[in-house]
């Protein structure tokens, strides 16, 4: 391929993650009508291990250090980002959540400031942070004042895109170190060793009524399969094509997947407040990525 080539995959692999995961959203909040948010994780988890095992079956040697990166990976990246995740869709509406998280990607470019040598914050950095926050406050407003919605989701909400910037950055230094497949697998893996003492720990009964209906078991699959399996490795590729900013930035299209599925399947209103946070968070980072400095590949 050539370099525009690879540019234009990477793009295309973004689009398509982002597509997912903003629908990934609605899956999740039909499931946690039957389920815990860590049963949900270990289910969705297991799945993408076994897809990824299918896929990608080889072992390969590592160091402690290696495997300590690994588990780092998982914490940030699923285990942690997916309980905040899972906790604020059972108290706030799907598109709240979505739009909050789409905050991710200006978390990255603050950490990335401090922990990386070549992303170094700038005006438009911070002008983006302004506007996004101001349009996150208004989401947050959105969903306590109109939907009467307990604001502690909106807080996890940031937190889990908080823990999507620190896997970020941590990923940044070895997503060129290993095969895509490789490496989400090894990931998933330690989601599940992780995730496994936060479900002895809740000890919640495990109902099997509800992965016997067709569309609970559509959207485990689907959250398996592709939202925690394959998009991840998509996610990876597109991350040593394009470079940890630019793959970030997609994240500002999941609030308007979200909105529109969650529109058209679970009949959530679209505020006009909430229409204007989302669109002042996606200009914040619009601006915040527009004249980053970096030196990725």
């Amino acid at each position: 391929m050539t370099a525009t080539s690879e540019k234009l995959y990477g793009h295309i692999l973004a689009t398509i993650t982002i597509i997912v995961w903003g629908t990934t959203f609605i899956a999740s909040k039909l499931l946690l009508e039957e389920y815990t948010p860590v049963q949900v994780m270990i289910m969705r988890f297991v799945i993408a291990y076994v897809t990824l095992f299918a896929l990608n079956h080889k072992l390969q040697k590592t160091c402690w250090r290696e495997e300590g990166i690994f588990l780092l990976l998982a914490l940030t990246g699923t285990t942690i980002y997916f309980y905040f995740e899972n906790r604020a869709l059972t108290i706030s509406s799907t598109s709240n959540v979505s739009i909050l998280l789409s905050a991710a990607p200006i978390l990255t470019a603050i950490l990335a400031h401090f922990l990386t040598k070549d992303e170094k914050m700038n005006k438009s950095i911070v002008l983006g942070a302004v506007i996004a926050l101001f349009g996150v406050a208004l989401v947050v407003f959105n969903g306590t004042v109109v939907l009467n919605l307990d604001p502690v989701g909106d807080c996890l909400a940031v937190s889990a895109a908080l823990c999507w910037a620190i896997y970020s950055v941590i990923l940044k230094h070895h997503v060129h170190k290993y095969d895509s497949i490789y490496l989400t697998r090894k990931v998933v893996f330690y989601s599940i060793i992780t995730t496994l003492p936060m479900l002895l720990l809740e000890g919640a009964p495990f109902s099997t009524e509800g992965i016997k209906r067709p569309s609970f078991l559509f959207c485990l699959i689907f959250l398996g399969v592709l939202g925690s399996g394959i998009c991840y490795v998509a996610w990876n590729v597109a991350t040593v094509k394009l470079g940890i900013v630019t793959t970030n930035n997609y994240i500002y299209l999941s609030p308007f997947v979200t909105m529109v599925v969650a529109c058209i399947i679970l009949h959530e209103k679209i505020t006009i407040m909430g229409i204007l946070g989302a669109i002042l968070i996606i200009a914040g980072v619009v601006v915040a990525g527009g004249k980053t400095k970096t030196q990725e590949s």
